[in-house]
C-alpha cells in the first residue's frame, strides 16, 4: 500500500469519525431538548418587548425554567429565533427547552380576564380598568355615561387601558346594532339610546333575572299614564352624577333634589342613562312583559311586590316596613 493511499485512508477514517461524533451531538442535543428541565413548580414570567434570543435564553436560565441556555438559544435560532414573541408566560413545572421555544414562538401567552358587572357607573368601570395592574398606559377621558357593555373581556399583559375600554364602546355599540331592529313594535322609545337610559334604570332596580321584563313593564305603564317614574336609583344619581356611590339611604330631601336625573320631580327618561346596563337588561326592555301592574315595592327577600292599584301598593309597602321594622329588631348574633 502506497503512502498517498494510506493518507487518504486516514483522512477518510477521521472524517467518518468526526461525522459520527456530529452526528451522536446532534442526538444527544435532541434528546436534551426534549427532556424535563429543571424547574420544580409553575412558574410566571415577562418577557420583555425587543429582548434578543441571548437575552431570553439567560432570562429563562435566571427563572430557573431551564438550565442550558445556549442550547436553547440554538434551538430557537434553528426555529427561527426572530419569531419568539415577548409578553407573559405561565411555564408548567419541568417544562422541556423544545416545549419553551414551541410555546414562545406560538405566543402562548398568560390570558386575563376583567370581569365588568352589570350596573356600574363609568367613572366606576374606568377605575376597575385602571386598578388592572398587567394593564398599561391611561385609560383615557371618563366615557359617556351607559357608553360601556358590562362583560367579561379577555386582555395579555401589557396590552392598553384605552385599548380594553374602547372594546366595551364597541361591545355597547354592537349589541345595540343588534337588539334595537328586534325590539317589539309600539315602544314609546325613540333610538337605542333611550333605550339604554331605561335600561340602566331597571339594571339598578333589580338583580333578578325574571324581574328585569317586569319592572320594564312597569315604567313603560307609568310613562303612558303620565306618571312620573319614581325611581330611587335615579335620585342617587342625581345626588352622585355618579361619581361615587352615595353610601347611605336616600332621605326626603334627596328625594326633593332639583335635576332632570331625578324622576321623582320630573316626568319622562332623564337624559342620559344612570349606569352601564347589561345586555340582559337592554332585553327586558326591548321586549318588556305586557301587564297592568304600576307599583313595586321591595319583598324582603330580595325580590319585589307588584301591584296594580295604590290602595294594595300602600299595603305592599305596609308589609315591607314591618319586616325591616323586625329584621333590625332582631339581636345580633354573638362573635367569637
Amino acid at each position: 500500500m502506497t503512502l498517498a493511499l494510506r493518507a487518504g485512508l486516514w483522512l477518510a477514517s477521521g472524517a467518518f469519525i468526526a461525522l459520527l461524533a456530529a452526528a451522536g451531538a446532534a442526538l444527544w442535543a435532541l434528546d436534551i431538548i426534549d427532556s424535563p428541565g429543571p424547574l420544580a413548580a409553575a412558574r410566571t414570567l415577562v418577557i420583555a418587548h425587543g429582548s434578543g434570543v441571548l437575552a431570553i435564553a439567560s432570562r429563562l436560565e435566571e427563572a430557573g425554567v431551564l438550565d442550558r441556555p445556549l442550547l436553547f438559544a440554538a434551538q430557537a435560532g434553528l426555529r427561527g429565533g426572530d419569531g419568539l414573541r415577548a409578553g407573559e408566560y405561565a411555564f408548567e413545572p419541568a417544562v422541556s427547552i423544545a416545549a419553551v421555544v414551541e410555546q414562545m414562538r406560538r405566543g402562548r401567552t398568560v390570558v386575563h380576564r376583567l370581569t365588568i358587572p352589570e350596573g356600574l357607573t363609568t367613572a366606576q368601570v374606568v377605575a376597575l380598568v385602571d386598578a388592572e395592574p398587567a394593564l398599561a398606559g391611561e385609560a383615557g377621558p371618563v366615557p359617556a355615561e351607559g357608553s360601556l357593555l358590562p362583560d367579561t373581556y379577555h386582555y395579555s399583559y401589557g396590552d392598553r387601558r384605552s385599548a380594553v375600554v374602547q372594546r366595551m364602546r364597541a361591545a355597547m355599540t354592537a349589541a345595540l346594532t343588534e337588539l334595537w331592529p328586534a325590539r317589539v313594535p309600539d315602544l314609546p322609545l325613540e333610538s337605542p339610546q333611550q333605550a339604554v337610559v331605561l335600561a340602566s334604570i331597571v339594571e339598578k332596580e333589580t338583580a333578578l333575572a325574571d324581574e328585569r321584563a317586569r319592572i320594564a313593564g312597569v315604567f313603560f305603564n307609568r310613562l303612558a299614564a303620565g306618571m312620573p317614574l319614581q325611581s330611587d336609583p335615579t335620585v342617587s344619581y342625581a345626588v352622585t352624577l355618579g361619581r361615587h356611590p352615595l353610601g347611605r339611604t336616600l332621605n326626603r330631601a334627596d328625594l326633593q333634589t332639583q335635576s332632570p336625573y331625578n324622576t321623582y320631580v320630573v316626568t319622562g327618561l332623564p337624559p342620559g342613562p344612570i349606569a352601564n346596563p347589561g345586555r340582559a337588561a337592554l332585553e327586558a326592555v326591548l321586549h318588556p312583559d305586557r301587564h297592568e301592574l304600576i307599583y313595586f315595592v321591595a319583598d324582603g327577600s330580595g325580590g319585589h311586590a307588584f301591584a296594580r292599584t295604590l290602595a294594595e301598593h300602600n299595603h305592599n309597602v305596609a308589609r315591607w316596613r314591618a319586616l325591616s321594622q323586625q329584621s333590625a329588631q332582631r339581636p345580633t348574633p354573638a362573635t367569637e
